[in-house]
């Protein structure tokens, strides 16, 4: 059995970086340049330093939401925790009204993890650039992540947050495929993002960064003729899948009762 918290180990251009880290989609070669990817640390805001208002603010929402512990936010906080392609499937899978999976939509799974390489990418320019620690690194506080977990992630930077991009980049994709259920799906990939902030293991300034970090190489990859092409191949794909989808079931009900109030 796969090893949930291995070090991940990231290519870009001819550089090798390993953060120890929930396992992130296998890495294939993506739609962008090594140049690409790394051109997003322009776009993104610095990360914030020691006493300046972003930074108080971080750890203010940290403290706050140290009280979510134990609740129905933060059950669902620790199954946002899961990185792999089948977990952001399934996180999507309520606000798609269909069941996503690698089995159920192979085409899909392909496109998500190809683009997660240049996503992937992406992140880890920003968090070599700004090497930002997290929030219980700072102050002291539970975290909604095993204590194998939490020792892993002391080892990769807080800003921006990983989760965030590769759940934000998957709801771009989605929402791309199936714009009628577009605001569903971003709403979700928000909450994914968010999810990090209420887990602890992440600032809401790294979030934010996060959802920037996937607008930028999304919007890039739409310049790319073999992103567009898998699109295309996905869509069909999951035009089918909805052609034959089922009422939802009474968790989807559950779900969108918890995310219905912001948790900071």
């Amino acid at each position: 059995m796969r090893n949930p918290w291995q070090v991940t180990v990231v290519l870009f251009a001819s550089t090798v970086v390993m953060w120890g880290q929930p396992a992130a989609p296998a890495r294939v070669p993506g739609y962008l340049t090594s140049a690409q990817t790394s051109d997003v640390v322009r776009i993104v805001p610095a990360a914030p330093k020691t006493g300046d208002p972003r930074f108080e603010a971080d750890m203010a929402i940290f403290r706050a939401t140290r009280s979510l512990e134990g609740s129905a936010r933060w059950a669902l906080a620790q199954s946002d925790d899961n990185l792999s392609v089948a977990g952001l499937l399934h996180a999507f899978s309520c606000p798609m009204g269909v069941v996503l999976s690698p089995e159920s939509a192979p085409k899909l799974t392909a496109l998500v993890n190809r683009a997660a390489t240049d996503a992937g990418a992406a992140s880890n320019v920003i968090k070599t650039r700004y090497q930002h620690k997290r929030p219980f690194q700072i102050a002291e506080g539970d975290v909604c992540v095993s204590p194998q977990g939490k020792k892993a992630l002391e080892l990769s930077p807080d800003y921006p947050s990983g989760h965030t991009i590769l759940s934000w980049e998957t709801g771009l994709i989605l929402a791309e495929l199936s714009p009628d259920h577009a605001v569903d799906v971003l709403a979700r990939a928000r909450a994914f993002g968010q999810s990090r902030v209420v887990c602890g293991v992440h600032n809401l300034s790294a979030v934010e960064a996060g959802w920037m970090t996937a607008t930028a190489v999304f919007t890039m990859q739409m310049s790319s003729p073999e992103f567009r092409k898998d699109l295309d191949s996905a869509r069909t794909e999951l035009a089918s899948l909805q052609g034959v989808a089922k009422a939802k079931p009474a968790s989807c009900e559950a779900e969108a009762e918890i995310l219905a109030k912001d948790p900071y």
